[in-house]
């Protein structure tokens, strides 16, 4: 059974940051497409950073430049890297594997940046 637990988030002033880390069991995070998304009230989610199995990786524009996905393949832990911070990046933060025809989430975690 595939399980996504994500730790990490919080509360922070603009410019600050914080890193997101989501914890994989059932199976490997590197053989896997994942991404994190972020979502507010009354939206979608939106994603803004992925990497994919072989390493290759992708961000939204917001994120390109001050966020960075990685992953710890003997932690089997999946991270988000925030760097400077902006109120606009507030909401609840959500890692996702997918894995063939299914997809699997975190619980989700909140990021709430004050100016």
């Amino acid at each position: 059974q595939v399980q996504l637990m994500q730790s990490g988030g919080g509360s922070v002033q603009a410019g600050g940051s914080l890193r997101l880390s989501c914890e994989v069991s059932g199976t490997r995070v590197n053989i896997n497409a994942m991404g994190w998304y972020r979502q507010v009230p009354g939206k979608l989610r939106d994603l803004v950073a992925s990497m994919i199995y072989d390493g290759t990786t992708e961000y939204s524009y917001a994120a390109k430049g001050r966020w960075t996905i990685s992953r710890d393949n003997d932690k089997n832990t999946l991270y988000l890297q925030m760097n400077n911070l902006r109120p606009e990046d507030t909401g609840r933060y959500y890692c996702k594997l997918r894995r063939f025809d299914n997809e699997y989430w975190g619980q989700g975690t909140q990021v709430t940046v004050s100016v």
